[in-house]
């Protein structure tokens, strides 16, 4: 079964510098370029923190080009 599609397993939220967030099984290292938003949880309780918190799926450095233009 893919690890990241298992109701069961335990996962985390990463971020990387673009503010993008991702679903990703705690039993898996984080890679070079994310960190954890949040801690070790269901699978659910990741996906809902990511529909709160991830809103403008824009990249950051785009939201700020475009921020500069106006």
């Amino acid at each position: 079964m893919n690890p990241f599609e298992d109701e069961n397993r335990v996962y985390r939220v990463l971020i990387n510098e673009e503010e993008q967030y991702s679903l990703w099984p705690a039993s898996i290292d984080v890679p070079s370029g994310w960190s954890v938003a949040l801690e070790e949880t269901s699978r659910q309780a990741c996906l809902d923190y990511i529909n709160e918190q991830w809103t403008d799926l824009r990249p950051r450095s785009l939201r700020e080009a475009m921020e500069r233009q106006q």
